[in-house]
């Protein structure tokens, strides 16, 4: 699960329930949480200035956020593809990454594909 790759790693993160920042807790505590219980979120930087929130809405997905003003020149995006690539690997899912409020995931723009073992685009090109 994602919670083993921040400790594997030695990721900078902080786990929060509201406003209250907590120790990071194993899985089977966030999955477990009551259904009316607020959603907790984690934020994790895989570098210094690449921040990742993840936010525990069920537990069949893992929903997670990136600020897309932060992923400037290329060493950036290139630091979240090897991010995406190791939850993929880690998970053996491919993981998809879709455009802030596609809640259905019917536009995804870019992901982990398992079979190619690589993030590949999957937006189609814009046609002027």
């Amino acid at each position: 699960m994602v919670l083993d790759l921040i400790e594997a790693h030695g990721w900078r993160s902080e786990y929060h329930e509201g406003d209250v920042v907590m120790p990071l807790p194993r899985a089977e505590q966030v999955l477990s949480r009551p259904v009316d219980a607020e959603c907790p979120n984690l934020r994790v930087w895989p570098a210094p200035d690449v921040l990742a929130i993840f936010r525990f809405l069920s537990d069949d997905a893992i929903d997670f956020d990136v600020d897309l003003r932060e992923l400037q020149g290329q060493e950036r995006p290139d630091i979240l593809c090897e991010f995406i690539t190791m939850i993929g690997r880690r998970l053996g899912k491919p993981v998809m990454m879709s455009p802030e409020g596609d809640w259905d995931r019917d536009n995804p723009v870019l992901g982990f594909d398992v079979e190619a073992d690589r993030v590949v685009p999957l937006a189609q090109p814009w046609v002027d």
